[in-house]
């Protein structure tokens, strides 16, 4: 009997975390679904935000902006994809802090000190790439497509010369595809601009070093092309331009990290409790808290 009691004891509180888990994500879900209605309402003048920088560079060339729809159910489906993508941007903040309330019991009052920073920078990080890839590359990048227009304009004999004719290949794409490249290149760059908070929060912890990562650039490098490949479109152009993105994000942790060496190692000199290591004996992998040259 008693080692029954024992046993209802000890699931208590693992049913008390799963019920805690349970409202959180019924919160999140609920939020969702709110935001997702909104965008999807407002899923017209998003999609016109969207396709902005196309339009400009259209303008700019003398053309119109105009896409169109080759599938007949083209146009729900790009109505849909917005309210989801614009649903879960909207909602983010409300999910994030469902996030927070949960895990936030179990830390300790300095890691949530250490840890609360990283969660407020990942999604200013996450709009600063996307801001970045709206206002600066997508410009760059159609107007380096549209260019190949002029490559296909028809020559035709005026006055016994050859001359360029315009519009031997005009550029009319689809609202489906337009979306999906658009936001391609957006959700690459937020994401690849999460690298410093993640790199930086493991240096944190104590889990790299900065002299690790700066051992590791060649394979660094090799790992943000792999990225690039797999998360912009199969061309090697929005390839490169993600790669010269995302690795001076690599330097800036290495620096961050360093930083963070730099200050723990202050502290630990200052509370008597810092043991000198030979650089040679030193692990690359990662510095541990309690000791180490920074």
């Amino acid at each position: 009997m008693s080692g029954k009691d024992d046993i209802d004891d000890s699931s208590a509180p693992l049913i008390e975390h799963l019920a805690e888990l349970r409202n959180r994500i019924l919160y999140s879900l609920a939020a969702f679904t709110v935001a997702f209605l909104a965008a999807w309402t407002m899923w017209k003048p998003m999609f016109d935000f969207l396709r902005a920088p196309l339009c400009n560079v259209l303008v700019s060339r003398g053309q119109d902006c105009q896409l169109i729809l080759i599938k007949m159910q083209e146009g729900f489906f790009v109505s849909m994809k917005i309210g989801l993508w614009g649903g879960f941007a909207l909602a983010f903040p409300v999910i994030g802090y469902q996030m927070w309330r949960f895990i936030a019991p179990g830390l300790y009052r300095s890691e949530k000190n250490a840890f609360l920073p990283f969660l407020i920078a990942s999604p200013i990080m996450f709009l600063l790439g996307g801001a970045v890839a709206y206002f600066v590359i997508l410009p760059w990048a159609f107007s380096f497509f549209l260019s190949y227009q002029d490559s296909f304009k028809a020559a035709v004999e005026q006055g016994g010369t050859l001359a360029q004719a315009p519009g031997g290949v005009v550029f009319q794409g689809s609202m489906e595809s337009y979306l999906s490249l658009t936001m391609s290149f957006v959700m690459a760059f937020g994401l690849c601009f999460q690298l410093p908070v993640l790199l930086s929060l493991m240096g944190r912890a104590g889990l790299i070093s900065s002299r690790g990562l700066k051992a590791t650039r060649k394979y660094a490098i090799i790992g943000i092309l792999a990225v690039a490949a797999m998360v912009t479109p199969p061309d090697v152009m929005s390839q490169l331009i993600l790669f010269a993105v995302i690795y001076p994000l690599y330097e800036i942790s290495i620096f961050l990290i360093a930083r963070f060496e730099r200050d723990r190692e202050a502290r630990m000199r200052a509370e008597g409790t810092w043991v000198d290591i030979d650089e040679d004996d030193e692990p690359e992998a990662g510095a541990g808290a309690g000791a180490g040259k920074a």
